[in-house]
């Protein structure tokens, strides 16, 4: 594939952009130039197909209502209308294809969603039994994960029970086989809102998922009798069993708890039971994505296998000068990477990945350049018709930012390449390789950087150094080895490639671990806002997708994008969903929590990490005032000053009656019935509209919230009692 890379192009890779704008500026006369350069680089035109259906998925997933189900058809009427009527007019026919592909995109997400719909839970049901099929059994660093199906839930009525659901199973109790009907005892409660406005929206994860409630089990689950499973469970169940053979045989034969959990996942793709600290290594040393069964996994699989079956049949002379033997190639390897699909589960990134590989594998039988950017277009495309929520995840993101900037880099430096490996000796083609590997690396973290920083507040320093140690690791080492398990596997001598693979794995967990340790290893800043990674995508798709000189003025919406991070300010208030954790802004920029308990861990560093930080300041105190005296505490209220302006914390609500005259917010987990003139986030504002943010700046109050953000989705259940819960600030009568 490297020498497709090098060698092959579809297209033109001459300047287009050396074009004459009309003597003298004007607006009609800048339009009219870039006309004509949109005229010259049609030819490129297709590659911006996939942008502009990406542009429709995350017009509708930013709505704050769910639009009619007509509109999108609507839109590709007008559009393919407009279409007809404008093909001798370029820029007219730019604006109909810009629509035509947006109105595909938003009609795409709108069937999604419309597919997607089952039940969700719409409050915590506390503990009940249930009764479901054990669908899938991921491993977890202490205990295992349940996905049940085919559910029955005690005091829930049927149209009100979800699809699935996801339940922890501690150490104490012993999984039942997949597909098994169970019963047994659990809490269960809705999936998790977003820590803050803006934050990771895990509900809408879990609606395209297909899940509609989490908990946790209380007794070990009986099985009990029940229908049989469904075609497609009885072909899935061979490929459970398997995972969990391959995870207790790397147990086995591995020592070392971390070593065994990483070879288990790039073996049966659960990811779920790698220990914290070593999950946390990797995502600190920029090596997080070996971990993911995604594209480098799939196209190793497939690129391993097509290599060997097609050296093999080079040494048959009769197949090899009569038969299209490296078609016979390609072929095999698209079945090994669907097989490995198959044996992984089709996880949204792993499907994205075989898609990708094989398009790759599909042009290659069809004589077509396996790399290049129109193949990339079309896997993005098809991906975002088939699975539109992917396009507001990190994973699809970086990924195809990775692949385009590569595809796009290449296409410049293919002539260079190719003139230098002409005249090189072996010392020579040894520093290409070299200088490669190096351009490979800083290509793609500089491509999947502003979508860490985006979604994770954090980008590894030296992802570059760690990743061209790694990756050739486990491309040469640990993936050749893993395809003798599964060969070795049907035989028993497994062990055999498992002993080989971990010596590689540990040697990659190693180097995380020590890049990890290494001083300024992550880079932490706050949130980047939404408009500022929107600048960056935009400016980094025109470098990509056109041809001319006029490429470069991408620079400027990707120089402004990253600018954006030094506008951030973060609000000076949260309060958590329930109202159980609250944090406040320290005079030195840090956030002071209410509390630090095991269950509002996850809220809490959702919150520092959008702060761009992963430790708090000192806690509120019991009583007295905080070492920067904005935070004045005793057994009823904390005050909180800043700007002019006074938000009551409640502890207790006796000290509403004193402490409301003069406030400007007053804040409780309890209902507030009694506090005319400040604005009131109390319980029944919390459980209608979720977390809240509090910014008090230059005398104004700012109050947000998750609903307010997010609005009312299918993904966004409302609260069982809506209509009981008044619209603040006017509570209910006492």
């Amino acid at each position: 594939m490297a020498d497709h890379l090098l060698d092959e192009s579809d297209d033109d890779t001459g300047d287009t952009g050396a074009i004459d704008s009309p003597a003298g500026w004007s607006p009609a006369g800048w339009l009219a130039g870039l006309a004509e350069r949109l005229g010259a680089e049609r030819e490129q035109w297709g590659l911006w197909a996939p942008v502009g259906v990406g542009a429709g998925i995350v017009l509708y997933f930013t709505l704050r209502a769910e639009p009619p189900g007509w509109l999108g058809a609507l839109v590709l009427a007008l559009a393919a209308t407009a279409l007809i009527f404008s093909r001798e007019r370029p820029g007219v026919l730019a604006l109909a294809l810009v629509a035509l592909t947006a109105g595909l995109g938003f009609t795409a997400a709108q069937i999604r969603t419309l597919t997607q719909a089952a039940p969700v839970l719409q409050r915590d049901l506390g503990v009940v039994g249930l009764s479901g099929r054990l669908i899938t059994t991921e491993s977890m660093p202490e205990g295992v994960r349940l996905t049940l199906s085919e559910l029955h839930i005690d005091r829930l009525a049927p149209e009100a029970t979800p699809e699935r659901v996801r339940i922890r199973l501690r150490d104490r109790f012993t999984p039942p086989p997949p597909g098994s009907m169970i019963r047994l005892k659990a809490m269960l409660h809705p999936p998790s809102p977003p820590a803050e406005p803006g934050a990771y929206d895990f509900q809408r994860q879990a609606f395209f998922d297909g899940n509609g409630g989490v908990g946790f089990a209380l007794t070990q689950p009986e099985v009990t009798d029940g229908p049989p499973p469904s075609a497609w469970r009885r072909l899935m169940l061979p490929m459970e069993r398997a995972r969990a053979w391959l995870a207790a045989r790397c147990d086995s034969v591995i020592a070392d708890r971390g070593t065994a959990t990483v070879t288990a996942a790039l073996l049966n793709g659960e990811q779920t039971g790698i220990p914290f600290d070593v999950m946390n290594d990797y995502r600190n040393s920029g090596l997080a994505h070996l971990l993911s069964i995604s594209g480098l996994h799939i196209a190793l699989v497939a690129g391993l296998v097509f290599f060997v079956v097609r050296a093999l049949l080079a040494l048959i002379e009769p197949l090899a000068l009569r038969f299209p033997i490296k078609k016979w190639a390609a072929l095999t390897g698209l079945a090994a990477a669907l097989l490995y699909l198959l044996l992984v589960g089709p996880a949204a990134p792993t499907l994205r990945s075989v898609l990708t590989t094989g398009t790759v594998m599909v042009a290659i039988m069809a004589d077509r350049n396996p790399v290049s950017m129109r193949l990339w277009a079309l896997s993005a495309l098809a991906i975002m018709l088939y699975t539109p929520e992917q396009v507001m995840g990190p994973s699809f993101e970086m990924s195809f930012a990775a692949v385009g900037a590569l595809i796009a880099t290449y296409e410049v430096a293919n002539p260079h390449l190719i003139r230098w490996r002409a005249g090189s000796g072996a010392l020579g083609q040894a520093a290409l390789y070299l200088g490669g590997s190096i351009l490979t690396s800083v290509v793609a973290t500089l491509a999947v950087t502003p979508f860490s920083l985006y979604h994770f507040q954090q980008d590894a320093l030296y992802g570059v150094l760690t990743n061209m140690i790694a990756v050739p690791l486990t491309s040469f080492w640990v993936m050749p080895w893993a395809l003798l398990v599964y060969v070795l596997a049907p035989l028993g001598l497994e062990a055999l490639a498992l002993i080989p693979m971990g010596w590689g794995v540990a040697a990659c967990n190693w180097l995380a671990h020590v890049t990890a340790a290494l001083p300024g290893a992550v880079i932490r800043l706050p949130a980047m806002p939404d408009w500022g990674l929107a600048a960056i995508v935009t400016g980094g798709l025109w470098l990509m997708l056109w041809r001319g000189d006029w490429r470069r003025w991408g620079l400027v919406p990707v120089v402004a994008g990253f600018a954006s991070l030094a506008t951030v300010s973060r609000p000076d208030i949260l309060v958590a969903a329930d109202g159980g954790v609250m944090a406040v802004r320290t005079t030195d920029g840090g956030l002071s929590l209410s509390r630090q308990r095991a269950g509002d861990r996850l809220t809490a560093q959702g919150w520092l990490h959008r702060d761009g930080t992963d430790r708090a300041a000192a806690p509120w105190p019991k009583e007295g005032h905080s070492a920067d005296n904005r935070l004045a505490c005793d057994d009823l209220a904390c005050l909180y000053r800043l700007g002019g302006r006074t938000v009551v914390l409640v502890r207790d609500t006796l000290a509403l009656d004193e402490d409301c005259e003069g406030a400007d917010v007053v804040i409780s987990s309890e209902p507030v019935h009694r506090c005319p003139g400040p604005r009131i986030i109390d319980l029944w504002a919390l459980r209608r509209d979720g977390a809240h943010t509090v910014t008090l700046s230059d005398g104004r109050v700012d109050v947000h919230s998750v609903r307010e953000r997010r609005g009312d989705r299918p993904w966004s259940p409302a609260p069982a009692d809506r209509s009981f819960v008044p619209k603040y600030p006017s509570p209910p009568a006492p």
